[in-house]
């Protein structure tokens, strides 16, 4: 594997464990502060983090190259409210986006085709992340200080089930 092209995994792979520390550490808030359908979201979406940090390990290590599990800054544990979170959440998938295409940048620039191949579902994947995020913000900021509205917010995501490509389906539909 190309050391270029390994490095940059291997900074990808500490971000995705960021990720879902990160995420974990928004989940707790969440469920500690009563919002258990945030909780939820988090919780799941923390996993899914972790499973693209595994994909990333599998394909360096499958690839010749060496993946480097480093350790991580340690995450956030207050928020200020729930709408500070989702925008937080967005201004983070932001940061994992551009991440996502520096390393097509490096691969283009090696020559690294079958990398570049695989990181296109990463590229897909981040413009679902941020969609989501930004959907969530948005509805967030529609319910403004309505506590109704933010309980229905919340019980709607916990009701809903996240799937690992970012989707959302309704639980009991396969």
């Amino acid at each position: 594997m190309n050391k270029r092209v390994e490095s940059a995994l291997n900074d990808q792979i500490n971000k995705e464990a960021v990720s879902s520390q990160y995420y974990l550490a928004m989940a707790s808030w969440a469920e500690c502060n009563g919002l258990n359908g945030t909780a939820k979201f988090m919780y799941t979406h923390s996993d899914e983090e972790r499973f693209h940090m595994l994909k990333l390990i599998k394909f360096v290590n499958e690839r010749g190259g060496e993946a480097i599990i480093g350790s991580i800054e340690k995450a956030p544990t207050s928020f200020k409210d729930l709408e500070s979170v989702f925008e937080k959440l967005l201004a983070h998938e932001i940061k994992v986006t551009e991440s996502i295409n520096n390393i097509v940048d490096v691969c283009l620039q090696e020559k690294d085709y079958t990398t570049h191949n695989f990181i296109q579902w990463y590229v897909s994947e981040q413009l679902e992340e941020e969609a989501l995020a930004r959907t969530i913000l948005d509805k967030i900021k529609l319910i403004g200080g309505d506590k109704g509205g933010l309980y229905l917010f919340d019980r709607d995501l916990e009701n809903a089930s996240i799937d690992f490509s970012g989707g959302s389906s309704n639980e009991g539909q396969n």
